[in-house]
């Protein structure tokens, strides 16, 4: 085709835009203490948007297209081999007796935010549109973080070992229980048209469950080299996510993405947002109160349960639907993150610098 070769050129200057994005992200992974006292966008943020608007600029298409769509693949297997692989056992075995945190937490993010995301679907089309649902509940159906979950819950003095579990938990059988709830919720929008469940789950077993358990298989030949490559492998880390991103956004554009999102909508999604991750936090602290957690399990519910992640929401999306469909099912995930990262980095500053007081005010 004798567009390719100029197609594959404006791929290339957008994935290098992306992955200048990732780079400068990497430095920054380890100083988590340091951003949860800024109320400003983290550098991964700011990558993703730079991202966003290089697929909207120069978006891959035709044979270019097909090219980084088998790299997103590959790379969303080479991100959850690494997931796998960074898992500890111990640190699991050492969170997995705080059962009414993780029964907790699982209700919220599997019943709760779904739960919400149906309410939301009552809204008038002219309110919240068709396209915008479907996003709020994907949103809704994925797992929660694990990073930010465990470094809020850190910073906050909860239980960290807990936290790690209990993330870990949600994440796996988000694996599963993610497609079967899009299969069965989001369709109904009328935005995707009928996900096929059976083969939705096939695809993410072979593209995220075999992965993740081959890497934390691999531990025994794998930590010691993870471990003392960390800094390198958090470039590939948040670049697989970046590219995949990039990929989605690209066949989103190219379908006419921005032509059916309006800056009402994004408007709409921000505040809606605001709203479904109040109504978490304040339901995760009837919770704790309710089961009598510990303060420290309270504040690892709080993080756990309120939480998506964004990690693992990219590549499932990848995995259940056509490629221009990702990219505006996409929109409220990549929203809510960012206003996820700000409100819980107020909250977990606010549990560091009043340790005894937590209690009293739950």
């Amino acid at each position: 085709m004798a567009g390719t070769p100029r197609s594959a050129r404006r791929c290339g200057i957008a994935a290098g835009i992306a992955a200048n994005g990732a780079a400068s992200v990497a430095e920054n992974r380890d100083q988590d203490t340091g951003m949860m006292g800024k109320l400003r966008p983290d550098a991964f943020t700011i990558a993703l948007v730079a991202t966003v608007l290089a697929a909207t600029v120069l978006p891959c298409r035709g044979e270019a297209a097909m090219a980084f769509a088998r790299a997103a693949k590959a790379s969303i297997m080479l991100l959850f081999f690494l997931h796998g692989a960074k898992l500890s056992r111990e640190a699991i075995i050492r969170g997995a007796g705080a059962v009414k945190l993780h029964v907790s937490a699982l209700g919220l993010t599997y019943l709760a935010f779904p739960a919400i995301g149906l309410l939301i679907a009552l809204a008038p089309d002219a309110v919240v549109s068709p396209n915008i649902k479907a996003g709020i509940m994907f949103l809704a159906v994925l797992p929660s973080t694990v990073q930010s979950a465990i470094a809020f819950t850190s910073i906050g003095g909860g239980n960290v070992a807990a936290a790690v579990c209990s993330a870990s938990l949600s994440n796996v059988i988000g694996v599963f229980l993610t497609p079967l709830l899009a299969g069965i919720l989001i369709h109904t929008q009328g935005t995707t048209g009928d996900l096929d469940t059976v083969a939705a789950i096939r695809s993410v077993v072979v593209t995220v469950l075999i992965p993740f358990i081959a890497g934390h298989l691999s531990r025994p030949l794998t930590a010691a080299f993870i471990a003392r490559h960390a800094a390198v492998l958090g470039k590939v880390d948040r670049g697989a996510i970046l590219l995949v991103v990039y990929t989605a956004f690209s066949a989103a554009v190219v379908d006419g993405l921005w032509s059916r999102v309006s800056g009402f909508d994004l408007a709409v999604v921000a505040a809606l947002s605001v709203v479904m991750l109040a109504a978490i936090l304040l339901a995760s602290l009837w919770l704790a109160r309710l089961t009598g957690m510990s303060r420290a399990d309270k504040v690892a519910l709080m993080f756990c349960g309120s939480t998506k992640s964004l990690a693992s929401g990219v590549p499932i999306a990848a995995a259940l639907f056509a490629a221009p469909l990702v990219g505006m099912l996409m929109l409220p995930l990549l929203i809510y993150h960012q206003i996820q990262l700000i409100v819980c980095a107020v909250i977990a500053r606010f549990y560091a610098d009043h340790p005894g007081g937590a209690r009293q005010e739950s």
